[in-house]
């Protein structure tokens, strides 16, 4: 994992490094009037070292590095802004000097303030390296923006600052590389520190949320210039630079659903619309040549959206809330004014926003890396409401997002997909004039929100096995583009007609098979299709020409205020634990399907109480899934015969597959070990606890447990199966209900379970109870040794799993000199002496542990027969004398 991590940051450093030295040649031998590097290619070049840039950042900041990943990903960020800019002056998009500065100087603002704050935050962590190449970078930024105005100064100055950055990072970079190629045997001076690039401190923190904050600072920036004067207007060349935010943030948005940050997703998801729709307008002023027209409904649900989201942010502290808030303030500005972002009430809000965004983004990136942190105020909703019976907030551990089958690397989606439902809704109230229709800004509420977020939300939804929602944010976020292309870009003109509408009639058809299936899903997802349903007729009589008055408002807003609710009741109940607004039982209830966290107690198995409830339910009869040190198995107490019984009725083809016997100790066998050869229990002491079961022989002892007439379900008629696992979880369980029966936690042929939410999927309501602890540590099975011949110095092998052969070996090789010593009783040394004994596995014990419960199937193939130990030592000798030789 190490000389991975070293790897990525090799190949970001030397990223930094060759777009430095790019950059550094163009600006040193251009004149005025010629450039080294034309724009176009000189653009192309920079969006391809800012893709490897953005790479690199990624990857590093799944390793917890928030410095570098920050460092990485603004670079590229600035690279892919200022990369399209100059293909867009190649091109004679943008024309002359004045406008090419008009275009650059907000972007290379926004970029001087955000690498000037990480080179503080760096030089305060003792990150020399980094400190110097995001000053220097910073540097070059500022001398851009002078050369802008003063060529002959400002191209020589930037020059000098990317050639530090050159050297620095080709050394450091270098250095790196080769120590990752040599692991690391050859390692160059400074290029490795004891504490050098320190992890972050935090490690369940979001640090992809600096990225977005800085994109917010881009737009500020880009939004604030025209109000200060430092450039004229918003026109096309700013584009670049506000898209390039929209897409980093739907970047951040999917980064920070990995990191389980449903809040923090959402609001980056809310800002990227923000983004696209404000390089929509300047580029519709450059195609139409007329401002574009803000209708109010849009921007002011917005606003009530972002007011909520913030009221939920307080949980992460004041400076959360604070921030989002000026996005409420955005919004209703928006809302108050026609033309929005070419006016000055929404610039002054920008602004605000600007300076606002530089003290968050300090604030953020310091507590992530330092020891030391700054007040945020983030314990503060929590102690308030711990005096509180009626407000529980959820505790926010790795099983808050677990989904119902498996488990998943990212969090819940649905409230940014409704949330976006609602957006989009509402934005198609505003009706069209007989004029341009890009002249009213509905194209980008409509497909940012309804499509693009919608999709990302569906491939979201998917990745954690939530087919239905998939399926439904998926087929949506298709229609929405649709639609919002075909009515709201210009390409539907005045044609009406069936051929129109026989694609509408699709999606309908479709979307009756997704509201069929939110039948078996709850109330609340049922009414929401439905409710879709009616949009979708309302587009069918728009196609063909007799939609009445008034009718799609109507059935928009009903849409709207059903996805509101929904928006509200999931940010409300992952939120808090109780109270929970409904959602509302399925009208349709399977036996198996939905609702087995309420009605199979689900619980955590880091809890003692969790163990001693479960504990409980199997005293009282009931059978329960459990984690192992391999995967999950079906167990009951052993004195409770008809627990035993259901556990083994519970599989199908149960005769195949007997079940086993577990123990927490070998001191539970102590009542009975006059029963048990001395050999054996030697080896029981020796190889337990582990993943190794025993194959024995059926004894009267067996009794002793309590099985009763369910002591035929364990094992077969001559042997049994015994085990004393390796896992904490179990041993406090077996210690609470004594000695348990054991089988798979699967129907009969298919997969272990290897998720605590696979065994109710997949056993139903059979199941009383369920110990979670997440995906198993192992899938491979546990080694299953035949001891039913031990007496006579001889073990066989039925499979060869967790434990290696060499190691059973080795335990009974120590069993056995012990023995020979003396300590054996007299009438076995007769049967430890017979080197030629064969021994054979009888296809009887072969089938009976084949189902060492849960553990994988055990094939003929996996069966070998033992060695007695004579045999062994004899092989053991032969090999050292090979080795000697060779």
């Amino acid at each position: 994992m190490a000389e991975s991590e070293s790897l990525h940051l090799s190949i970001g450093v030397l990223g930094v490094s060759g777009g430095s030295l790019l950059l550094l040649v163009n600006n040193y031998a251009s004149s005025p009037d010629r450039p080294l590097i034309t724009d176009t290619a000189l653009g192309v070049l920079l969006l391809m070292i800012a893709a490897l840039l953005a790479y690199s950042g990624v990857r590093r900041n799944r390793s917890h590095n928030a410095l570098f990943g920050s460092l990485c990903l603004t670079v590229s960020a600035l690279w892919s802004g200022s990369g399209l800019v100059h293909i867009l002056s190649g091109e004679k998009i943008i024309n002359g000097r004045n406008e090419l500065r008009d275009a650059m100087v907000p972007g290379l603002a926004a970029f001087t303030l955000a690498l000037l704050v990480i080179c503080i935050v760096a030089v305060i962590c003792h990150e020399i390296v980094l400190s110097f190449i995001a000053l220097s970078i910073c540097l070059a930024c500022a001398h851009q923006i002078a050369g802008l105005a003063d060529l002959a100064f400002g191209q020589s100055a930037t020059a000098v600052c990317y050639l530090m950055v050159c050297l620095v990072g080709a050394y450091f970079g270098s250095g790196r590389l080769l120590s990752y190629i040599t692991q690391r045997k050859i390692q160059l001076p400074g290029t490795f520190k004891k504490e050098s690039l320190k992890p972050l401190q935090n490690q369940e923190a979001n640090d992809i949320v600096t990225i977005g904050i800085i994109m917010n600072l881009l737009s500020a920036s880009v939004l604030a210039c025209p109000l200060l004067g430092v450039v004229p207007k918003l026109f096309s060349g700013h584009v670049p630079w506000l898209w390039t935010a929209g897409v980093f943030q739907l970047g951040v948005c999917v980064k920070s659903y990995r990191s389980m940050d449903t809040l923090a997703a959402t609001f980056y998801g809310f800002t990227s619309i923000l983004r696209f729709t404000e390089g929509y307008t300047a580029l519709v002023v450059h195609l139409t040549n007329q401002v574009p027209y803000s209708p109010v409904p849009f921007p002011a649900v917005f606003s009530v959206l972002f007011f909520i989201l913030a009221l939920f942010s307080l949980q992460g502290g004041f400076v959360n809330t604070i921030y989002q808030l000026l996005f409420v303030a955005y919004c209703i500005a928006i809302a108050a004014e026609p033309q929005s972002f070419f006016q000055r009430g929404t610039q002054g809000v920008q602004a605000a926003i600007f300076v606002t965004s530089a003290f968050v983004l300090f604030i953020t990136l310091y507590n992530m890396v330092s020891l030391n942190k700054i007040p945020t105020g983030a314990g503060f909703l929590k102690n308030l409401l711990s005096r509180s019976n009626t407000f529980v907030l959820q505790t926010h551990d790795k099983d808050l997002h677990a989904p119902y089958l498996g488990y998943s690397k990212y969090a819940d989606a649905e409230v940014l997909g409704h949330g976006c439902s609602v957006l989009a809704a509402f934005s198609i109230t505003a009706s069209l004039s007989s004029g341009n229709p890009l002249a009213i800004i509905i194209l980008p509420w409509a497909v940012v929100s309804g499509g693009v977020l919608h999709l990302i939300c569906g491939f979201v939804a998917f990745a954690r096995g939530k087919t239905l929602e998939s399926t439904t944010f998926i087929l949506y976020g298709i229609m929405w583009t649709v639609w919002g292309l075909t009515r709201f870009g210009g390409l539907y003109g005045d044609v009406r007609g069936l051929h129109l509408a026989v694609g509408i009639i699709s999606f309908m058809i479709f979307n009756v098979l997704v509201t069929a299936g939110a039948l078996f899903l709850n109330k609340a997802w049922f009414v929401y299709t439905f409710t879709f349903q009616l949009i979708l007729i309302s587009f069918l009589l728009d196609a063909v020409g007799v939609l009445p008055f008034g009718y799609d408002i109507g059935v928009t807003i009903i849409v709207g205020l059903v996805s509101f609710y929904i928006f509200l009741a999931s940010i409300f109940n992952s939120t808090f634990k109780s109270p929970q607004l409904p959602f509302g039982d399925p009208f349709i209830k399977l036996s198996g399907f939905g609702g087995g966290k309420d009605s199979c107690p689900h619980l955590t198995a880091r809890r003692s109480t969790s163990v001693q409830q479960i504990a409980e339910i199997m005293k009282n009869g009931g059978i329960c899934g459990m984690p192992t040190d391999t995967v999950y198995v079906l167990v009951a107490a052993c004195n409770r015969p008809q627990a035993v019984e259901k556990a083994y009725s519970v599989k199908k083809q149960a005769k195949e597959r007997p079940m086993s016997l577990w123990i927490s100790s070998i001191k539970q066998l102590e009542p009975v070990k006059q029963q048990i050869s001395p050999v054996l229990w030697d080896f029981m002491e020796a190889a337990w606890p582990s993943s190794i079961s025993l194959v024995i022989a059926r004894a009267p002892w067996m009794e002793f447990f309590g099985l009763g007439e369910s002591s035929k379900y364990i094992g077969t008629p001559q042997s049994i199966a015994i085990r004393n696992p390796d896992c904490a979880v179990a041993t406090h369980l077996i210690n609470a209900v004594g000695p348990i029966a054991v089988t798979s936690a699967n129907p009969t042929g298919e997969a272990d379970t290897t998720h605590h939410n696979q065994v109710y999927a997949k056993l139903g309501d059979k199941v009383d109870g369920v110990l979670c602890d997440g995906p198993s540590p192992e899938n491979i099975a546990s080694t299953v040794v035949d001891c039913t011949k031990i007496e006579s110095g001889q073990i066989g092998f039925f499979r060869v799993g967790l434990i290696p052969k060499s190691k059973v070996l080795q335990i009974f090789e120590g069993i056995q000199k012990k023995h020979v010593r003396g300590e054996l009783n007299p009438a076995f040394e007769t049967d430890i002496a017979d080197h030629h004994r064969d021994f054979t596995v009888s296809q009887t014990d072969l089938s009976e542990t084949k189902t060492d419960s849960g553990f994988g199937h055990v094939t003929p193939a996996d069966s070998q027969s033992s060695l007695d130990l004579s045999q062994h030592d004899h092989q053991e000798e032969e090999e050292e004398e090979e080795d000697e030789s060779l």
